[in-house]
């Protein structure tokens, strides 16, 4: 009974906590719905069944806040963002009545949390956003890297034609065998496990480095964690990443961690741009690290 209660206890607490941004739907002439929009996008076809008794729904398709209707700005008390509109101060501080912002994504990069919390508009994501797409979208890149398919598919589309032995040892130079390498993964969250389910498929040795896990996820999964970053590069026959980008590891790719990477060492980043320093990237590889 006790136990009971205390469940109980927990769900009214939860209950609370959740009040302050639920919508509190009232149709009839007196109260009309509330008005949500999805900012930057008109593919609405999760949210529109559930949406569509509870709210009116404005599709804006903008890139920023100077192109959303007034009626919008003025009104809204729930946005929908997905990748091409950013919401800093500025913005947020236009959209008068905003109570709630969802971001169809596992982060939370296009918005001013700060700005959001001072303002009382809440934030959210969906962690478990296009997992499974991305994890095969990010071995599709990796064993690109590995066998040349790509290039071996473009030499075909103009024309090349293998005859000889020797011909065959020329295309297939540069491809490399998968089993055995070690996979690092940076960022073990949904992304990562994912992808680490579909690299050990393939016999890749998978060690990941995330500060931010406790102890144990990789007994679960059959891999090995490191928790120096360096370690990891250092092992690392090909370096994916797979964290949320912030202040803290903005241009976490740069000049020092590029030349703790082994000589031929692959990068993927199926994450965000801000990760890597493009041009120290681009100086390494100048300088024939490859």
């Amino acid at each position: 009974m006790a136990l009971v209660d205390k469940h109980k206890v927990k769900r009214q607490r939860s209950d609370r906590i959740c009040e302050g941004i639920r919508l509190q739907v009232m149709n009839g002439p007196l109260h009309p719905r509330p008005l949500v929009a999805l900012l930057d996008s008109r593919d609405c076809t999760v949210e529109m069944p559930i949406l569509k008794d509870l709210a009116t729904v404005a599709f804006c398709e903008a890139q920023s806040t100077q192109e959303i209707h007034e009626k919008v700005l003025n009104e809204a008390v729930g946005a929908v963002i997905y990748h091409t509109i950013t919401l800093t101060r500025e913005d947020l501080e236009k959209l008068k009545t905003l109570r709630v912002i969802v971001r169809i994504s596992s982060g939370y990069d296009k918005v001013d949390i700060k700005a959001a919390g001072e303002l009382g508009i809440a934030v959210c994501s969906i962690p478990s956003a296009a997992v499974e797409e991305t994890a095969d979208f990010t071995v599709c890149h990796i064993f690109n890297l590995y066998r040349r398919n790509t290039w071996l598919y473009q030499a075909l589309r103009e024309g090349m034609r293998v005859q000889s032995v020797e011909q065959i040892r020329e295309v297939a130079s540069g491809a490399a065998q998968i089993r055995g390498e070690t996979l690092g993964l940076i960022g073990f969250g949904h992304m990562g496990q994912a992808v680490a389910v579909r690299a050990k498929a393939f016999e890749f040795r998978v060690i990941f480095y995330d500060p931010y896990l406790q102890d144990g996820i990789e007994r679960s999964l059959g891999v090995q964690r490191d928790y120096i970053l360096q370690d990891l590069l250092y092992q690392s026959d090909c370096v994916s990443l797979h964290c949320h980008h912030n202040e803290h590891n903005h241009h976490l790719i740069n000049d020092f961690t590029v030349k703790q990477m082994r000589q031929g060492a692959f990068l993927v980043n199926a994450a965000l741009g801000g990760l890597v320093d493009e041009k120290a990237l681009a100086q390494a590889l100048k300088e024939g690290r490859k």
